[in-house]
């Protein structure tokens, strides 16, 4: 990956990998793991509700510690007032805000918010254009292709957001209709990185180093955006920004799930912790051998002693097959 960074709004030097926000996962935890390997990469708070965080300022999901620059918030909304009241509480906190116009899930859009903005794209011009003027940091935003397939209108979509100021854009290449199924376009986005002349990052289906580079080879956008690839490979981030192929051992990514878990509950407490980490035991263990078994075993432990009784099972039988 080339080093030519761009320098956008307040001299902010942009990184060409993004740690997309997920909503029940970027937490301060998972940010910090990704942060200890790489220095650069841009991280992302979870989708923060403007409206929630204009009644409660220091909402904890809002949280940003020490050492997590460069970081954005992300904010999701569509009222105007609340969420440059919202930016305006962030603006401390963080290097830049990233508006959510790209969520699929409904409780989301049928309020109006998230991917329904692409249909309401002068409301989307208006928000942003406000941010732009209420806040000095960089703005960006996420959306996708279109709500459905038929209203499809991502091209026009990001002319707007760049014409109404936002810094650099980032495009899942699905449609809000397909939720998370099928498979991301990277043609598309490649459509997009034509006709504007923002920073676009391509977002969706990058699981790997080898599919980073191809979908930047098929798009050439500036940089990924990556989500659920990081899990499976928390230093993936940081090798696509050293052009490192070598995927992480099976040892180090046992040492890592427990350093997280301990940090979970460090954070949460350990009973809640346990039970939050459940959801990413599958990303950790996938391709093994007996993978449903271990993943069932770790579902119903309730301790921290437990869990890292199994992992040490887990790690010493994969020692003894390889």
């Amino acid at each position: 990956m080339s080093n030519d960074y761009k320098i956008i709004s307040n001299n902010f030097k942009l990184p060409k990998t993004i740690l997309a926000p997920m909503a029940g996962i970027t937490d301060v935890v998972l940010r910090s793991i990704v942060r200890s390997y790489s220095e650069n990469t841009l991280l992302t708070t979870e989708m923060i509700s403007a409206e929630a965080l204009c009644n409660k300022p220091n909402v904890k999901i809002s949280e940003v510690v020490e050492n997590e620059a460069p970081i954005f918030c992300q904010l999701v909304g569509h009222k105007i007032e609340k969420m440059t009241k919202a930016a305006k509480i962030l603006e401390p906190k963080c290097q830049g805000i990233d508006i959510n116009m790209g969520c699929p899930v409904k409780k989301v859009t049928s309020g109006g918010d998230g991917c329904s903005l692409m249909l309401n794209p002068n409301l989307a011009y208006d928000i942003v254009q406000a941010m732009k003027e209420t806040v000095k940091l960089p703005i960006s935003v996420k959306f996708r292709l279109g709500f459905t397939k038929e209203q499809e209108n991502f091209i026009e979509f990001g002319q707007l957001m760049e014409k109404a100021g936002a810094n650099f854009i980032t495009v899942h290449g699905r449609y809000r209709s397909q939720m998370y199924s099928g498979t991301s376009n990277w043609d598309k986005i490649g459509e997009l990185v034509k006709n504007v002349s923002i920073p676009v990052f391509a977002n969706g289906d990058i699981l790997s180093y080898e599919d980073s580079q191809k979908c930047l080879m098929t798009t050439n956008a500036y940089g990924v955006s990556i989500g659920r690839g990081i899990l499976y490979d928390v230093s993936l981030l940081s090798r696509i920004e050293n052009n490192d192929k070598n995927v992480m051992s099976f040892q180090n990514k046992i040492k890592v799930l427990k350093d997280y878990i301990k940090k979970e509950c460090n954070y949460r407490s350990e009973k809640v912790a346990i039970k939050f980490m459940r959801k990413f035991y599958p990303f950790f263990i996938n391709n093994l051998k007996n993978a449903s078994k271990y993943r069932l075993a770790l579902m119903s432990e309730e301790t921290l002693n437990g869990v890292n009784k199994i992992l040490d099972e887990i790690l010493s039988n994969y020692l003894l097959e390889v």
